[in-house]
């Protein structure tokens, strides 16, 4: 069933009644739904609306709301991935990967050892790179629409950690560490995971995290790419939480 996001204020408090500009013209034009044709609309905050369209307009499609009920495959641990900028369009597919494993908020971190600096597009890309992860987020059922934030220096990184309430931070290192499974379990409710470009971390930033509590955890004994590793840790972390069954 085609799936479309609002916000709750569009929503309403009793659901969704209409759908205007670019979803209503993909699902008159791309999709050539008609009246009577089901849809589901997610408010962004973990409720699904699944609606009965009554009318169709150029720019407009009436909908009637169904019934309600809470996003059934948003993951019960909040995960945040802090990923090293890789060269390339790599980090374009990570994000895509991220979104559908189930990751709630990606962060780009320049490291020392990124080749891909901060620069003043910085703004143009965050826009596609957010496209990417709310069209990932509608193709896989998501219930919220993660966010992918502009590229942080790892310093900014580090000023962010000390401010923010600690979580689970998981440190994937290829220089080795403990057994996911020593450190996540399913009482597991939210975690960072930081992961480095191609080059790794640099030993300094290892210190720097494991001051503010980052666990150094290992993926096996083989060294994987940076877009791989994320994917892997995310999966492997869903799985011990449960969010896998």
């Amino acid at each position: 069933m085609p799936r479309f996001f609002l916000s709750p204020e569009a929503c309403g408090p009793e659901g969704p009644a209409r759908l205007t500009g670019s979803n209503a013209r993909h699902i008159g034009r791309s999709l050539r739904m008609r009246a009577g044709d089901n849809v589901t609309v997610c408010d962004g905050q973990g409720t699904d609306y699944f609606c009965e369209i009554t009318a169709i307009g150029e720019e407009t499609v009436d909908l009637k709301v169904l019934y309600h009920t809470p996003t059934a495959c948003e993951p019960t641990v909040r995960l945040t991935l802090y990923q090293g900028l890789p060269k390339g369009d790599k980090l374009e597919w990570i994000i895509q990967k991220a979104v559908e494993l189930g990751a709630a908020r990606i962060v780009p971190v320049q490291t020392a050892r990124s080749v891909s600096r901060v620069s003043d597009r910085d703004a143009k890309k965050q826009a596609r790179w957010q496209k990417i992860a709310d069209e990932a987020a509608g193709q896989c059922g998501r219930g919220i629409l993660p966010a992918v934030e502009a590229p942080l220096s790892f310093r900014t990184l580090l000023e962010r950690l000390d401010r923010e309430e600690a979580d689970t931070r998981l440190l994937l290192y290829e220089g080795g560490g403990e057994p996911l499974s020593r450190l996540v379990d399913r009482n597991t409710l939210s975690a960072s995971l930081f992961i480095g470009p191609e080059g790794g971390f640099d030993p300094e930033e290892v210190a720097a995290l494991s001051t503010r509590g980052a666990r150094a955890a290992t993926l096996g004994k083989r060294i994987l790419r940076c877009e791989t590793a994320p994917l892997a840790a995310l999966s492997v972390v869903l799985a011990l939480t449960g969010n896998m069954e």
